[in-house]
């Protein structure tokens, strides 16, 4: 069993639908964002795709809202009764999407790969993206 982890830093993403154009095309309104994503993850992706089964175990760690700290003397402080759970939007299954999607080709062959998740949206005070990859199968590339 292989074991591999990720950080990115950054606020993390959401998945954009589809957009379709007046002549009948279709396209990615997300494609800029899943570049920049590849980018910051590219130093400790693997020099060839996972293959076999993946089970995945996503963080999502979001920004505090500036009403959650504090003011004046103790500016930058966050108040006693800040929330770690984050229940806002963007959609968790619209952000997994979008860190599954971006992975393809890169981290994994493919996304129909990923058997089992474990996502969770949180508030932290340092924006990212926490993945944590396991496969049973080497390294290996078609």
């Amino acid at each position: 069993m292989k074991t591999c982890t990720f950080t990115v830093k950054g606020s993390p993403k959401a998945q954009k639908r589809h957009r379709h154009t007046k002549k009948g095309f279709t396209y990615d309104p997300s494609v800029n964002d899943k570049r920049d994503f590849l980018a910051l993850m590219h130093s400790e992706a693997p020099k060839s795709p996972y293959m076999g089964a993946i089970t995945l175990n996503v963080r999502f760690c979001m920004p505090y809202p500036k009403k959650w700290f504090r003011t004046g003397k103790f500016a930058g402080e966050l108040k006693p009764n800040a929330p770690v759970i984050y229940t806002n939007k963007p959609d968790i299954d619209n952000m997994l999407k979008f860190i599954m999607d971006s992975g393809n080709g890169v981290i994994w062959h493919d996304d129909s790969q990923i058997w089992k998740v474990v996502v969770e949206k949180v508030y932290s005070l340092t924006p990212c993206t926490e993945i944590c990859l396991s496969t049973e199968e080497s390294n290996e590339s078609n």
